[in-house]
């Protein structure tokens, strides 16, 4: 083979590989945790503000320590201090704002934490630590008597 041939052989190559890598986004970045409707991180998308209740918790069963946490319908819960009023829990997306891996609550560092990447969130959901840079969706709680319930 001719250099010519193989460096026009080549290039045809290299091109149709980093077109088909641009099609299936590698190492793109997104502040969307749902790009194009396709949960790429593994994370339940988050609920559409204004959807109404979206869960309720039974407080005598569960989140009864402080740090526990429960993921449901695209959203995580937990308790940050002690009492059963709504200032005692926080409720945030569970996908991260960076790519949609689901985050875990750190209750000794007192943040949620995105393991894939290393982005870290206040309890509020604001961002402290990148590569996200859009903080969480923080969703209300309510309390009444034993009964937590999640709105959007």
């Amino acid at each position: 083979m001719e250099r010519s041939e193989f460096l026009a052989k080549f290039g045809i190559t290299m091109a149709a590989v980093c077109a088909g890598c641009s099609l299936a986004g590698c190492g793109s970045k997104s502040s969307d945790p749902n790009p194009g409707g396709v949960n790429i991180g593994g994370a339940t998308p988050p609920p559409t503000t204004g959807s109404g209740n979206l869960f309720t918790v039974d407080l005598s069963s569960q989140l009864t320590s402080i740090g526990s946490s429960k993921t449901q319908s695209g959203v995580i819960i937990v308790r940050i201090a002690d009492g059963n009023d709504p200032s005692s829990f926080t409720a945030v997306q569970v996908a991260c704002t960076h790519q949609g891996t689901a985050i875990n609550y750190n209750n000794g560092q007192q943040r949620f934490i995105c393991p894939a990447h290393g982005s870290e969130f206040s309890k509020s959901g604001a961002v402290l630590v990148g590569p996200a840079s859009t903080s969480l969706h923080q969703y209300t709680v309510s309390v009444d008597g034993t009964t937590l319930t999640v709105s959007a």
